[in-house]
């Protein structure tokens, strides 16, 4: 079994340009449960900058945040179309919704400010988020030739060989 370094390393591995590729075929595993967070947004009118230049900068700061504290729950995230969405990996609902909460934090201040900036102009600046619970072993995941990056950047990296040579092994689903 081939491990990747620490939680706290491996979420800035995935975001550095020419990181190291997987070059076997590997699946991913993470002990125990675990949430997948989406959230992105969309800037429905470009020439209100002053309306989206707020939400688009808030989620560098609030990840950054996170990263400083290890036992914020975030485990890594990646970040597609320069920061108009994440997926964001976590070790509960319970550190998700913790940090989305907490009054000493980035994300509530900048919450209550966006709320208060689109309250009469909600088609400005658009925003959306998804969470999903995994339960430990409900999902799956295969790469090769690649950095890691998603689960592999925050799981154990496994040889998809044998009883994980395909994804109905790995979710252990009969077809």
């Amino acid at each position: 079994m081939t491990s990747l370094p620490s939680v706290q390393a491996t979420v800035k591995v995935g975001h550095v340009m020419g990181a190291k590729t997987i070059d076997e075929r590997v699946t991913a595993h993470i002990e125990g449960d675990f949430v997948i967070f989406v959230i992105g947004m969309r800037i429905n009118k470009l020439w209100k900058v002053h309306k989206w230049w707020p939400v688009f900068s808030a989620m560098p700061r609030m990840l950054k945040e996170l990263q400083a504290d290890p036992n914020s729950g975030l485990l890594g995230y990646r970040s597609a179309l320069p920061q108009l969405w994440f997926v964001q990996y976590w070790r509960s609902f319970e550190h998700l919704e913790a940090y989305a909460r907490s009054k000493d934090g980035k994300h509530w201040p900048a919450w209550l400010e966006f709320n208060r900036r689109m309250r009469d102009c909600r088609g400005d600046v658009g925003i959306w988020h998804e969470t999903y619970l995994v339960r430990a072993g409900e999902y799956e995941a295969i790469a090769s030739g690649m950095p890691p990056q998603g689960l592999f950047a925050i799981g154990d990296l496994l040889p998809a060989t044998g009883h994980r040579s395909s994804a109905a092994n790995r979710l252990r689903v009969r077809v």
